[in-house]
C-alpha cells in the first residue's frame, strides 16, 4: 500500500510538474508562415511515402510472400536509423540543415524513381523492393534529426509541445489519407503508378527548402564529426531525465511495431480483406492519430505524461486485440482508439525529451531517441513477423496485446522523471572564464579542473549529496571524468577534480552548455560550503613527456 500511495503521489507531482507547458494551441505554430509552409510539404510529401508503403507491401502480398517479408519492408525503411542515427545527428549539428535536407531530399526522389523504373519494366523482385525501400529509409534517417532540430527554430518554447503534436500530424494525417487513396490506386492502375506518384511528392518538401531564406549558422568553431558523436552520448549518458525517454520510447515501440508489421498480412488472411480494405484500415489508424492531435492537448491539462503513456498503451492493445479476434465492424473504431494511442504517446515522448535536451546537443540527443525508437520498430517488425511465421498471426498478435500491457504496468515502476521538460534549458553565464597567465592552444589536453570547496563537520553530508547531480552536470557538459575528494591534510577541504578532454572543450563547456538548471544544482551545492563560494580553482594541462607517458602542465 505504502509503495502505491508513493507511486501516486509521483505521478500527481509530475503531472502538475508538466502542466506549465501544457497551455498552448495545439493550432498555435502554423500561424507562422514558415512552419505552416514546411508543415504542408511535409504532409505531401508524407502522403506519398504512404502510398508507397501500402503499394511495396501490397506487391508482395500479390506475390504470396511469407510474413516474415512482408513484416520486412517495415524492418527494411526502419533499419537504417540503427545504422545512421547518431551519424546523422552528428551531421545536423556540424552541417547546414537547410543544405542537408535539400541534398537528402534529392537523393530521395532519385531512389524512388529507380524503384518505380524498375516496378514499370517489370524487373521489380521482392528482394530488390526491399533494397531499394532500405536506401529510401537511409535517406530518411540521415534527415530526421536535422527535421527534429529546426521546429524549435521556427516556435517558440510555449509551442513545442503543440509542434511536436503537428509534426505527429504530418505522418498521421498522410497515414490517413495516403493508404486510403493508394488502396484505390493500386486496385486500380497497380503498384507502379503509386510508387511514381511518391517521386513527384518530394518535390513539395524541395521547393519550400529551397524557398527558405533560414539565416546561415556563424559558427566559428565546430565539433568534429567523431568529438560530435562522443560529446552527444556522454550527455545521454548522463542525463538521467532523457535516459528515462528514451528508455520508455523502446518499451513500447516494441509491441507496438507487431500492428504495423502484420496488418497488411491480417488484413488479407484473417479479415479477408483486398489492398482497398487494407489501406482504409491503416487510413483509420491515421484518422485516430489526427484525432488525438486536437485530444491530446486538453488531456496534457488534466494528465500527467505518465497517466497517458499508460492510457495509451492500454489503448494501442485494444485495437490490436480487435484485429485478432473481433469482426471487423468492431475492429474499426478498435484501430481509432489505436491511432489516437499511437500518437499520445508519440507526442509526449517527443514534447518530453525536445524540451529536456539543450540547444547545442538537440539535434544529438533526438539522433538517439530515433535510433533507439526506430530501431526498435525496426528489429521489432522482423521478430514479429518471424513469430507469425511460426505460430500464426492471430496467437502473434495475441503475445503482443499481452506485452503492451506490461508495458502500461511498467509505467509505475519506470516513469518520466518529476523533472521531465521543466529544467531550465537556456545557456548559463554564471560560470567565469578562468583567468590563465597564457591562454592554450584550443587542442591541448586532455584538461584537468580542481576546484577547492571549504566544508565544515556538521555539512559534510549533505555537501557529498548535493554535489552527485553537479558531477552528472560536468559529464553531460564535457568532461569524461569526474570525482569527488575529501583532504587529509586540511581541515574542512574538499576537492571536486573532472577532466574534459581539450581546452576547446573546457571553453564550450563553460560559455556553449553550460544551462540554467546546471548552475541551479551548483549554488544549491554551494549552500552547504563555508561562505558560500569555493575557495580556489585551478587548471592542468596534459603534456607529453618522454618516457611515453603523460604529465601535467600548470596553466
Amino acid at each position: 500500500m505504502a509503495t502505491t500511495v508513493a507511486t501516486l503521489v509521483r505521478l500527481e507531482r509530475e503531472r502538475r510538474s508538466l502542466n506549465t507547458i501544457a497551455g498552448t494551441s495545439a493550432w498555435a505554430p502554423p500561424r507562422n508562415t514558415m512552419y505552416r509552409s514546411l508543415f504542408i510539404a511535409q504532409l505531401v510529401s508524407n502522403i506519398g511515402g504512404w502510398m508507397q508503403t501500402v503499394g511495396a507491401q501490397w506487391f508482395l502480398v500479390e506475390r504470396e510472400a511469407s510474413t516474415t517479408v512482408i513484416a520486412a519492408v517495415q524492418t527494411a525503411s526502419l533499419l537504417p536509423t540503427l545504422m545512421l542515427a547518431l551519424l546523422a545527428g552528428a551531421l545536423a549539428n556540424a552541417l547546414d540543415r537547410r543544405v542537408l535536407l535539400i541534398v537528402v531530399g534529392f537523393a530521395s526522389m532519385l531512389t524512388a524513381g529507380i524503384l518505380t523504373a524498375l516496378a514499370w519494366t517489370d524487373t521489380l523482385s521482392p528482394w530488390g523492393l526491399l533494397a531499394c525501400t532500405f536506401v529510401l529509409g537511409y535517406w530518411s534517417s540521415l534527415s530526421a534529426p536535422a527535421w527534429q532540430a529546426i521546429q524549435p527554430e521556427l516556435v517558440p518554447r510555449e509551442q513545442i509541445p503543440a509542434a511536436s503534436a503537428l509534426g505527429g500530424v504530418t505522418v498521421n494525417g498522410a497515414r490517413a489519407i495516403g493508404p486510403a487513396l493508394a488502396g484505390v490506386l493500386v486496385a486500380v492502375a497497380g503498384p507502379t503508378f503509386v510508387f511514381a506518384i511518391n517521386v513527384v511528392s518530394f518535390l513539395a518538401t524541395l521547393g519550400v527548402l529551397i524557398a527558405w531564406k533560414r539565416p546561415r549558422d556563424v559558427v566559428v568553431d565546430r565539433e568534429g564529426l567523431a568529438e560530435s558523436i562522443v560529446s552527444g552520448l556522454r550527455y545521454i549518458r548522463s542525463g538521467p531525465v532523457i535516459r528515462r525517454i528514451i528508455l520508455r520510447s523502446a518499451l513500447f515501440a516494441f509491441p507496438a511495431s507487431a500492428l504495423w508489421a502484420l496488418l497488411p498480412s491480417a488484413s488479407s488472411a484473417v479479415l479477408g480483406l483486398g489492398a482497398v480494405g487494407y489501406g482504409v484500415l491503416l487510413g483509420v489508424l491515421g484518422v485516430g492519430a489526427i484525432a488525438g492531435v486536437a485530444l491530446t492537448p486538453v488531456w496534457r491539462k488534466n494528465f500527467g505524461a505518465n497517466t497517458l503513456l499508460i492510457g495509451s498503451a492500454v489503448g494501442y492493445a485494444v485495437g490490436t486485440a480487435a484485429v485478432a479476434w473481433l469482426p471487423l465492424w468492431l475492429v474499426v473504431p478498435a484501430l481509432l482508439l489505436s491511432g489516437i494511442a499511437w500518437i499520445t504517446t508519440l507526442t509526449a515522448l517527443n514534447a518530453s525529451i525536445r524540451l529536456s535536451l539543450a540547444s547545442w546537443v538537440r539535434a544529438r540527443g533526438m539522433s538517439v531517441y530515433l535510433l533507439v525508437f526506430m530501431g526498435t520498430q525496426a528489429v521489432g517488425s522482423l521478430a514479429w513477423g518471424w513469430l507469425a511465421s511460426r505460430i500464426g498471426i492471430v496467437d502473434a498478435l495475441a503475445v503482443a496485446v499481452g506485452v503492451l500491457v506490461v508495458v502500461a504496468a511498467s509505467v509505475a515502476v519506470l516513469p518520466l522523471r518529476p523533472e521531465t521538460g521543466t529544467l531550465d534549458r537556456a545557456v548559463s553565464v554564471a560560470w567565469p572564464t578562468p583567468t590563465v597567465l597564457l591562454e592554450p592552444v584550443p587542442e591541448d589536453g586532455p584538461v584537468r579542473v580542481a576546484i577547492t570547496y571549504r566544508v565544515t563537520k556538521d555539512a559534510v553530508s549533505e555537501f557529498i549529496s548535493s554535489m552527485a547531480p553537479v558531477g552528472a552536470a560536468r559529464k553531460r557538459t564535457g568532461a569524461y571524468s569526474w570525482n569527488l575528494y575529501r583532504s587529509p591534510d586540511v581541515a574542512d577541504t574538499m576537492v571536486e577534480q573532472f577532466t574534459i578532454p581539450s581546452w576547446n572543450q573546457y571553453r564550450r563547456q563553460r560559455e556553449e552548455r553550460w544551462t540554467g538548471s546546471d548552475h541551479e544544482v551548483t549554488q544549491n551545492a554551494m549552500g552547504h560550503v563555508v561562505g558560500g563560494t569555493t575557495q580556489s580553482e585551478t587548471h592542468d594541462i596534459a603534456i607529453p613527456v618522454r618516457t611515453g607517458t603523460s604529465g601535467w602542465h600548470r596553466r
